[in-house]
C-alpha cells in the first residue's frame, strides 16, 4: 500500500511539473512588420526587384497611431509586407534627405511636392527604380490592407519594369 501511494505522489508530482512547464510556455509574439530605411529599400530593390511600400506618418497623427497598432500588427499585413514588398516607414514631418522621383529632397517635401499628399495616414508604391506609381490617402482595416497589397501584387510585373 505504502508503495502505491509513493508512486501516486510521484506521477502526481510528474504531471504537476509537466503542467507547470507547458503553462509558462511563451505565447507567441504577433507578427510585425520590419520596417526599413528608405535608402536601404532601395538598394534592395535594385539587387532584387520588389515594390517599395512606403508609410507616411506624423507622431501627431492619431489614426497613423491606430494604423500601426491595428493594421501593421495584423499577422497577415505584416507578413505580406515583410514577404512580399520592402516596406518603409517616413516620418512626413522629417527633415531627412531622400531622393523621391529622382530628386533630392526632404522627406516633408517629397511628401507636398512631389508625391503630393494633403493628408495622414498616406503610403506611396514606389517602383525599384525609385518612381513612385501611386498614392494612397487614408486610414484601413487590416482587410482592406490586405485588398490593397493583394491589388498592388496583380501588378507587380508591370509595375516593377518601371
Amino acid at each position: 500500500m505504502r508503495k502505491i501511494l509513493v508512486a501516486l505522489c510521484l506521477l502526481f508530482a510528474v504531471q504537476t511539473f509537466a503542467a507547470g512547464k507547458a503553462a509558462a510556455k511563451p505565447e507567441p509574439r504577433p507578427r510585425v512588420v520590419h520596417w526599413m530605411s528608405y535608402e536601404e529599400a532601395l538598394a534592395k530593390a535594385a539587387k532584387e526587384p520588389r515594390l517599395i511600400f512606403v508609410d507616411l506618418y506624423a507622431d501627431w497623427c492619431v489614426p497613423c497611431h491606430i494604423m500601426d497598432k491595428n493594421v501593421y500588427g495584423d499577422p497577415t499585413v505584416a507578413s505580406l509586407l515583410n514577404i512580399r514588398f520592402y516596406p518603409v516607414k517616413l516620418d512626413a514631418d522629417s527633415q531627412d534627405s531622400i531622393v523621391c522621383d529622382g530628386i533630392k529632397n526632404t522627406v516633408q517635401r517629397c511628401y507636398f511636392d512631389v508625391w503630393e499628399l494633403s493628408a495622414l495616414p498616406a503610403f506611396v508604391l514606389v517602383a525599384p527604380k525609385g518612381m513612385s506609381i501611386l498614392t494612397v490617402t487614408q486610414s484601413m482595416s487590416p482587410q482592406e490592407m490586405q485588398y490593397m497589397l493583394y491589388q498592388f501584387l496583380d501588378k507587380e510585373k508591370e509595375w516593377i519594369a518601371r
